[in-house]
């Protein structure tokens, strides 16, 4: 294991998460110099240290000042040198205190009281897609369900058109699942290398359509998040085009990602363990909890890059400056040190302070709307279809950042629809 602990290579997710190789990680090299190495037409990069303990990836989230979002982005490869600047405008990529200011924008736009005003649009979504599989007796979870799920919802957050719903799904595709074949569509440059695409000039497309949807919400405002955004002011400021679009890709990438992946992989981890899946649908005052676990069990996210700032020391290594740091969300939720006999699924856990939507000051915004969205499918999903099992293997993304299942097969016993009142 010593010479063959590679976390760093998408295609070992697609299998699953690499469980035994955190563990090893965790015990015996708990900040490991990963190699980096070339994969299909993406060429090798410089290598990084893989952070795999619970303490130390909390350490490297809540550290600006030693391990930096701002100096190389937040992804494990690098981004063109030519595109860094760029990048570098997103609050995601951002160190204090420029960060502060556009969280305080975001935060008094994403308020508790703006969110749940969506609750009953969201339930009648859940139901409605729910109706369009429960007699069938038999479906295809993300392709035929949770796929649309958080794009109508997100889409009904930021006030985007019904016929524009579409291009939410191809934009997330085109970042997300660069690294899939089923998903990537690598456009190459001059130089015969693919063209991230985070890119300006794969965003472009993106970009033009925030400012254009901000305009149109300045003349017709609408209770919904694109028109708080723009026209959202704080000391005497208000966010300029760049930071505007910026946000825009923000929430439609992470918005629809991060609930597209935590609801299959959350249904598949209460599946995989029978008992609980009973204990949940005997005692429903458990969902939240059990939400909990599904998130530790299968994090949406698995990995964000931080750099170092100088020289430094973590878990007795020594760090240099302008080294790439990376921690993994899925090996911290299962470190023994912080979770007892983390192993077990447990829909009861607690304490349960996962990291799946990150730590410190780039703690998920959007974590209260995800577990909105996520109670309220739940709910109406388990109890409608109480027999619902697996009907063959999942099918996982090719990704080292977002734990993607493309697939699930699932078969129960068919159910009359339901109205949607």
């Amino acid at each position: 294991m010593s010479t063959t602990a590679n976390v760093f290579d998408p295609r070992i997710y697609a299998q699953g998460i690499p469980h035994e190789t955190y563990r090893w990680l965790r015990d015996h090299d708990p900040v490991r110099w990963q190699e980096e190495h070339e994969v299909g037409s993406w060429p090798a990069g410089p290598g990084f240290w893989a952070v795999t303990r619970h303490a130390d990836v909390v350490r490297v989230l809540r550290t600006p000042t030693e391990f930096s979002s701002w100096l190389g982005a937040t992804q494990i490869r690098d981004p063109d040198p030519t595109d860094l600047s760029f990048i570098r405008r997103m609050m995601l990529n951002l160190d204090p205190p420029d960060h502060g200011w556009l969280r305080r924008i975001v935060s008094g736009v994403f308020t508790a009281r703006r969110v749940e005003r969506f609750t009953a649009g969201i339930a009648a979504r859940a139901r409605l897609l729910i109706n369009q599989i429960a007699e069938r007796g038999d479906c295809d979870l993300p392709a035929d369900v949770t796929d649309d799920y958080p794009i109508h919802n997100l889409a009904d957050l930021l006030g985007i058109p019904p016929e524009d719903r579409g291009r939410i799904l191809e934009w997330t595709n085109r970042v997300i699942g660069y690294q899939d074949p089923d998903h990537a569509s690598a456009v190459h440059g001059p130089d015969g290398r693919p063209v991230n695409p985070r890119s300006p000039a794969m965003l472009a497309d993106m970009f033009e359509y925030a400012l254009s949807l901000a305009a149109y919400k300045r003349r017709n405002p609408a209770s919904d998040i694109m028109t708080a955004l723009a026209t959202a002011e704080v000391d005497g400021r208000r966010l300029t085009d760049p930071e505007l679009s910026m946000f825009f890709f923000l929430l439609v990438i992470a918005g629809n990602d991060t609930v597209r992946s935590a609801l299959p992989g959350g249904m598949l981890a209460l599946l995989d363990h029978p008992d609980q899946h009973r204990r949940l649908l005997d005692h429903p005052e458990l969902l939240d909890s059990a939400i909990e676990e599904m998130l530790r069990w299968h994090p949406p996210v698995l990995s964000f890059r931080r750099t170092a700032v100088h020289d430094t020391v973590l878990a007795e290594r020594r760090i240099a400056a302008g080294d790439k740091v990376v921690v993994f969300h899925a090996a911290a939720n299962f470190d023994e040190r912080r979770f007892p006999d983390p192993t077990r699924f447990d829909i009861a856990r607690s304490p349960n302070d996962h990291v799946s939507f990150g730590d410190g000051p780039h703690v998920c915004l959007g974590s209260r709307f995800a577990r909105l969205q996520l109670r309220v499918f739940y709910r109406e999903l388990l109890w409608r279809l109480p027999d619902v099992q697996l009907a063959g293997p999942p099918v996982r993304l090719v990704s080292n950042f977002i734990g993607g299942i493309k697939h699930l097969p699932l078969r129960y016993t068919p159910a009359p629809p339901l109205g949607l009142e």
